[in-house]
């Protein structure tokens, strides 16, 4: 694909003008917090990897509404001091996949909580296991129009909220450093922090965004690294692209005509930039300038909004691929700086 977006010197200007809704933080507010009304560790049980340099986890933690959640947790074989943590969000129709596949962040010395997304696991790699048990009304293939007609029943919001205790499921793990099958005594919600090790979020597309919405949700995050992130700037997103996944919504209003006015009132309470707008941890963004799927004008829009200090790596012959291994390698510099595994 060719340049089809804002030249750099206007992205790099570029703001959003969508507004949030006036409930936003009221609407987050609740649905975290009736999450965080469970246990957030389910179940925890050691998987054998084959692997001789590190120790998983099966992990199930409990969230949005206490549904069970699976994630993979993996630290460094044989290291009994607390590590800080990195907490993955996977990108779109990508399940957790097995416990060998993602192995950087564990090999880099941190602990890493690798999270299932709900319903999502049968497009493309390994397959995930966290079934959606929350129905919805009529939608177009995919996720992103699953319940759209109302935040309150909408896909992410769901995911968003499973997001967030994913990081207070690794918190609860950090606890208990040494043997994570032993229960924190935190009891229900958010364990205690007082001397917890730092958590960083990290995702690519979907991951991305999720990330992102983590960063707006969780007020104490030592890092957030976000690349090509999904659901920013949507009405932007869905004017200059036809690219899935904002090509099933576009395909969803073309049947239901009338129904854009509440499709992007939902879309509002996930948008990306909304989020960015109330974080408050470093982040490392990066966006391909050729990239038709999150368009480089979302991803600056959520950059620029961003209320942190943030940085953002540009590569201006790329598309959604970013910058793959020297992008992974940039992160892992500048993750060192702030977390120091």
């Amino acid at each position: 694909m060719a340049l089809f977006d804002l030249p750099l010197d206007q992205l790099e200007r570029y703001r959003s003008d969508v507004p949030a809704p006036p409930d936003f933080d009221e609407f987050w507010a609740s649905s975290v917090g009736t999450a965080r009304g469970h246990d957030v560790l389910v179940d925890v049980v050691p998987v054998a990897t084959g692997l001789t340099l590190v120790d998983t986890w099966d992990v199930t933690f409990a969230g949005f509404d206490g549904q069970p959640v699976r994630a993979w947790y993996t630290r460094p074989a044989g290291v009994a001091a607390d590590l800080p943590a990195v907490v993955e969000y996977l990108g779109y129709g990508r399940g957790r996949g097995l416990p060998q596949e993602r192995l950087t962040w564990a090999a880099a010395g941190y602990a890493h909580l690798l999270m299932d997304t709900r319903g999502q696991g049968g497009q493309y790699g390994s397959g995930g296991v966290t079934p959606d048990p929350v129905g919805s009304g009529p939608a177009a293939p995919g996720f992103v129009t699953r319940g759209i007609l109302d935040p309150a029943t909408y896909y992410y919001r769901r995911v968003f909220t499973d997001a967030v205790r994913a990081v207070d499921a690794v918190r609860a793990l950090a606890s208990a450093a040494t043997s994570p099958v032993a229960r924190p005594s935190a009891g229900p919600g958010r364990p205690s922090e007082s001397s917890a090790p730092g958590v960083a979020v990290v995702g690519n597309s979907q991951g991305g965004g999720i990330a992102l919405a983590v960063a707006g949700l969780v007020p104490d995050l030592a890092a957030v690294m976000v690349s090509a992130p999904f659901l920013c700037d949507v009405p932007r997103a869905l004017a200059i692209t036809d690219a899935d996944p904002y090509g099933e919504v576009v395909r969803y209003l073309a049947v239901h005509r009338g129904a854009a006015d509440q499709v992007l009132r939902t879309l509002s309470y996930v948008d990306g930039v909304h989020h960015a707008r109330r974080a408050t941890a470093p982040a490392l963004f990066a966006t391909g300038l050729r990239d038709t799927v999150c368009p480089p004008s979302t991803v600056f829009a959520a950059h620029n909004a961003y209320a942190a200090k943030r940085e953002i790596a540009v590569y201006p012959y790329n598309h959604h691929e970013g910058g793959e291994a020297h992008h992974t390698a940039r992160q892992l510099t500048w993750l060192a700086t702030r977390l120091g595994a």
